[in-house]
């Protein structure tokens, strides 16, 4: 292993204007250097040199459109590290007590999307579900989409063809990502990522701008509601 290729990543990450930015990447976006120079409150030329050292370390890539250049997470590997970081951070012993939470922050916790995925209380009551019907089976940190899938997932509009995806693979990759919210597993992947696209094309979530929050709408409640039943829906009702 070469630890110094480790350490620079490391140091790269645990900069705190660099870590803003990853931070502000995390939705799956991809946005222009004087964006992500508001996001961290530091200045233009700053946020390019962090910029220039974190695509060099191939924390990000950048994708150009005309004039603009884009700046976006180099692949959903350097979201797995960022949410792993969140998770220890938020555990810490050290860190600082935590202000009262708002409704931003009460959003965060019941939605919002983690690179391609979904993460939040939705999202593991989701994986709940798919893992109690048999959809989904979960062995240690690896996630397996059964052949029930396509069964349990018809009242939500998921047919067997959009399970499969491009042909390439007869089962969708899957895998679980521990939610560092409510500390429990939702599911990533391809798989994740499709259930994720699938909330957002129905209209049952909505993006907010500026931030990774996700707004679940009245149909979204309604049809999510009967599907996750109501047992689920009121530990999601009266979470804090």
């Amino acid at each position: 292993m070469n630890t110094n290729q480790v350490a620079r990543i490391a140091a790269l990450v645990g900069e705190p204007a660099r870590t803003g930015m990853l931070l502000a990447l995390m939705d799956g976006r991809a946005l222009t250097a004087h964006e992500l120079a508001d996001a961290s409150r530091i200045t233009p030329p700053t946020a390019s040199r962090h910029l220039a050292l974190m695509v060099e370390g191939g924390l990000l890539r950048v994708e150009r459109q005309g004039r603009h250049r884009y700046h976006r997470l180099a692949g959903p590997e350097v979201a797995r590290l960022l949410e792993g970081m969140l998770q220890l951070a938020a555990q810490s012993p050290v860190a600082p007590r935590r202000v009262a939470t708002g409704p931003r922050d009460a959003a965060l916790r019941l939605a919002r999307t983690c690179y391609d995925h979904l993460a939040g209380g939705i999202a593991v009551a989701l994986a709940d579900r798919l893992v109690q019907d048999g959809a989904v089976v979960i062995e240690d940190d690896s996630a397996t989409v059964t052949d029930r899938a396509a069964e349990v997932l018809a009242p939500l509009g998921l047919t067997q063809e959009a399970l499969r995806g491009d042909g390439r693979s007869a089962r969708p990759a899957c895998r679980p990502c521990l939610d560092w919210g409510e500390r429990r597993m939702h599911l990533a992947g391809r798989f994740g990522a499709l259930l994720c696209s699938h909330c957002l094309q129905q209209g049952w979530l909505l993006r907010k701008p500026g931030t990774r929050a996700l707004t679940l709408t009245p149909p979204g409640a309604l049809v999510l509601r009967q599907w996750l039943g109501e047992e689920r829906w009121q530990a999601l009702a009266s979470a804090p």
